[in-house]
C-alpha cells in the first residue's frame, strides 16, 4: 500500500514557530507509523516562497528576494533536520520543476475553459494574499482573517471558474463525510460553499515575484496567484507536468493544514484537482492554533514560542509528546511550561520511566538482568488480554487524527504494568520461594513495555529505540508484526541497565513570557488631556477587566434545533463551537424563535459555564440574549464569523 502524507508548505515571511512544529510533528508521526506498518510511504514538506508579501519583506531588509527566500527556507529545513523529521522531500516553490508543473496545470485549466481573462476590482489583503468581497470585511474595510487593512485593487486578471464547481464540491462533501477532519470543520466548509462561490482571481500584475503564466498566452505581465502556485506543490513534488515518476502516490492519504488555511485546501484545491481530472485527497486534517499561557502569540508581546528553544531545554521528543497529548486535534491548544513539566513528570517520568526503572532494578536483584517470558502466559493471561485489547483499539484514533486519544489509550498499557507490580508484589513472592511467579511478573512488564514502545515509536522514535535496545530488540515492521499483530512475547534476553530516561523537572527551565501587553501599531502618542470629570457610576457590584475575561464567550453555529417535549419555553440546540463535537445547549427561547429558524444561524455562547441539567437534559453552555418589554432577541455577530471565534 502506498501512503502520501503532506504538511502545508510554510510561508517564508518569518522563522518557524511552535504552530509549524505541531503540524510537522503530526505529519512525521503519521509517516513513521505508516512505515512501521510496512506501507510504502512518501512524506512531503517544504516552503512557499512567492507573492507580494515576500517581495515586500525582502525589500524592507534590503535583500534580493531570492536570497531572502533561501535563508528562511533553509531555517525551516535545518530545524526539521534537528528534530529528526523523516520527510522524503523538501519542496520549494522556487524549484524549477515546480514552476514547470504549475505552468502545465495552468495551461490545462485554460484549455478546459476553466480559466478566462477579465478585470477585477475589490478589497485585497496583502498579508493573506486574498481578495475579499465587501460583505465579508470587518469594520473599516479590514481583512476578516487577519484584521489588517485591505486596499482597493483594480487590475486585469485571469479567473478560475470556481463557481462551476460549487455543486460537484457539495456532492463530494456529502458522499465523503471524513474528507475533512475533524468532522466539525466539514460543517464550516459546507456552510461557506452553500453561501455561493465566486470565480477566483488567479493572476496578478502588481508584482513580479512569482510564476509567470505560460508563454504561449503572450501575456508576460501576469504572475500566478500565490495559492494556485502553492497548492500545486502537492502534485508537482510527485512529478506532475514533468516525468510523473511518483504520481502513483496520488491521491494523498492525509494533507495536514492549520484551520486558518482550511478554506484554500478544502474548496480551492479540490476544485483545481477536479479541473485537472485528478482524484481528490482522502483526508484533509485541520488543526487549531496555539496560544501561550492563555494569550495569543505575537512578536510585539514577546511571547512567541520558539520550538528550538523548548527542545534545547526540555527535549524535542518530550515536546512532541506534550503537543500531541495535550490537545484534541482540531481544537486550539495552550503552551505553558508548567503544563509541559506536569506531562513530563506525570506521564513520562512516573508512568513510563519509573516502570522501566523498576523492572531493571528487580531483574538485577532477582535474575542477574536475565528476563525470560516462559511463564508469562501461565500467570498473567488477564493482563496480557487487557493490554492486547487496548493495543488493538489504537489504529482508529490515528485514522481520525485523534492523537490525544491514541496516547490516552496507549498509556493504559503502562497502567496495567504498574498495577501488576503492585498486585503481584514480586519481592514478596521471592521471599516466599515462588520465584517463577515473581520472574513471570517482571517478564510481563517487560513485554508490556516492549509492545507499548512499538506503538509509541512514531511519536517518540529516539526514546522508544533506547527502550527497545534495553529490552533486547529493535522496533521494525517485523517486531510490530510479532509483538502487536501476532501478540508474541519477547525471547529470553539480558536487560541493559540504563540511566533514567525522564529525570523529574521541578522548576521552569526557560524564561517566562512577558505579561500580555495591548498590541498596537506604532503611532504618535496623542496629547494627553486631563479628564477632571468624576465618575458617577456606583462602585457597588463592579468587576475588573480580569474578572470579565474569566468568562469565555464564543461564536457558535446552530447545526440542529428541536423543541423540548412537555416544555413551552425550551429548545434543544446542537451548536458548533469549533470543537471536536457540537455542544448540546438547552435554551429558553421557544416563545420567541422557532427551531427551524435557528438552524444555520450564529449565536453568542458562554462557553465555560459548568454543565447543568434542565428537564433531565445536559446543557453545555448558555446562549446570550437581550430582553425588554417588547420581547427577547438573540445577541448575534454582525457578520458571519468562524465557529469558536472569541468575543471580547
Amino acid at each position: 500500500m502506498k501512503n502520501y502524507i503532506t504538511t502545508p508548505i510554510y510561508y517564508v515571511n518569518g522563522e518557524a514557530h511552535i504552530g509549524h512544529a505541531y503540524t510537522t510533528f503530526i505529519a512525521d508521526t503519521l509517516a513513521r507509523h505508516s512505515r512501521l506498518l510496512g506501507n510504502e510511504t512518501y512524506f512531503l514538506t517544504g516552503t512557499d516562497e512567492h507573492g507580494q508579501k515576500i517581495e515586500e519583506a525582502a525589500k524592507k531588509l534590503e535583500k534580493p528576494t531570492q536570497q531572502f527566500a533561501d535563508e528562511i527556507s533553509a531555517s525551516f529545513r535545518n530545524l526539521w533536520d534537528e528534530f529528526d523529521i523523516s520527510y522524503d522531500q523538501f519542496i520549494r516553490t522556487t524549484d524549477e520543476d515546480h514552476k514547470k508543473g504549475v505552468q502545465v496545470a495552468f495551461a490545462k485549466m485554460f484549455e478546459n475553459g476553466d480559466i478566462y481573462k477579465d478585470f477585477y476590482e475589490g478589497n485585497y489583503c496583502v498579508s493573506c494574499e486574498t481578495f475579499f468581497p465587501e460583505s465579508q470585511l470587518m469594520d473599516g474595510g479590514c481583512c476578516p482573517d487577519c484584521g489588517r487593512a485591505t486596499t482597493i485593487v483594480k487590475e486585469e486578471s485571469y479567473f478560475f471558474r470556481l463557481s462551476k464547481y460549487e455543486k460537484p464540491l457539495m456532492e463530494y462533501y456529502e458522499a465523503h463525510s471524513d474528507f475533512i477532519l475533524p468532522k466539525s470543520r466539514r460543517n464550516e466548509v459546507m456552510s461557506f460553499v452553500r453561501g455561493g462561490l465566486n470565480d477566483l482571481s488567479v493572476t496578478r500584475t502588481s508584482f513580479n515575484w512569482g510564476i509567470h503564466i505560460p508563454e504561449n498566452l503572450n501575456d508576460p505581465k501576469h504572475v500566478m496567484y500565490v495559492w494556485l502556485d502553492a497548492l500545486m506543490n502537492y502534485v508537482t513534488a510527485l512529478g506532475y507536468g514533468a516525468d510523473e515518476s511518483k504520481m502513483d502516490f496520488w491521491p494523498a492519504q492525509v494533507q495536514l493544514v492549520g484551520k486558518d488555511i482550511l478554506r484554500f485546501h478544502a474548496i480551492y484545491w479540490p476544485a483545481f484537482l477536479m479541473s485537472l481530472g485528478l482524484p481528490l485527497p482522502k483526508h484533509i486534517g485541520a488543526h487549531g492554533w496555539w496560544t501561550r499561557d492563555g494569550e495569543k502569540m505575537s512578536k510585539s508581546k514577546g511571547n512567541v514560542v520558539d520550538p528550538r528553544e523548548v527542545a534545547q531545554h526540555y527535549g524535542a521528543e518530550n515536546l512532541r509528546y506534550f503537543m500531541m497529548r495535550e490537545v484534541p486535534f482540531g481544537q486550539d491548544g495552550d503552551f505553558s511550561q508548567r503544563a509541559l513539566i506536569d506531562r513530563m513528570n506525570s506521564d513520562l517520568s512516573n508512568d513510563l520511566g519509573n516502570l522501566l526503572n523498576r523492572i531493571i532494578g528487580m531483574s538485577e536483584k532477582y535474575s542477574d538482568f536475565v528476563i525470560d517470558s516462559v511463564n508469562v502466559e501461565k500467570y498473567h493471561t488477564k493482563e496480557l488480554s487487557d493490554a492486547h485489547a487496548v493495543l488493538d483499539s489504537l489504529e482508529i484514533y490515528l485514522k481520525d487524527l485523534q492523537l490525544h486519544r491514541y496516547l490516552e489509550e496507549l498509556w493504559k498499557v503502562f497502567s496495567i504494568g504498574n498495577k501488576a507490580i503492585e498486585e503481584h508484589a514480586p519481592w514478596v513472592k521471592i521471599k516466599e520461594g515462588r520465584t517463577d511467579e515473581a520472574l513471570a511478573t517482571v517478564a510481563l512488564v517487560a513485554n508490556l513495555l516492549a509492545k507499548a514502545s512499538v506503538m509509541l515509536h512514531s511519536i517518540m522514535p529516539s526514546t522508544t529505540a533506547t527502550i527497545a535496545d534495553a529490552l533486547g530488540f529493535e522496533i521494525t515492521t517485523a517486531s510490530y508484526t510479532d509483538l502487536i499483530i501476532q501478540k508474541g512475547l519477547l525471547k529470553t534476553f539480558t536487560i541493559k541497565k540504563i540511566p533514567p530516561l525522564f529525570p523529574r523537572v521541578e522548576e521552569p527551565l526557560m524564561a517566562e513570557a512577558p505579561k500580555a501587553m495591548i498590541e498596537e501599531t506604532a503611532k504618535p502618542e496623542p496629547k494627553k488631556i486631563e479628564d477632571k470629570k468624576e465618575s458617577t457610576v456606583s462602585m457597588e457590584g463592579l468587576i475588573t477587566i480580569d474578572q470579565f475575561f474569566q468568562t469565555s464567550i464564543k461564536i457558535g453555529t446552530v447545526l440542529e434545533a428541536e423543541e423540548v417535549p412537555k416544555s413551552s419555553k425550551l429548545l434543544k440546540l446542537q451548536v458548533d463551537l469549533g470543537e471536536e463535537a457540537p455542544r448540546q445547549i438547552i435554551a429558553g427561547i421557544r416563545e420567541y424563535y422557532s427551531a427551524e429558524s435557528l438552524v444555520g444561524t450564529q449565536v453568542c455562547v458562554v462557553a465555560n459555564l459548568k454543565p447543568a441539567k434542565l428537564m433531565g437534559m445536559l446543557s453545555e453552555g448558555m446562549i446570550l440574549a437581550a430582553k425588554d418589554a417588547d420581547g427577547l432577541c438573540l445577541v448575534r455577530p454582525e457578520k458571519p464569523r468562524q465557529s469558536g471565534s472569541s468575543v471580547g
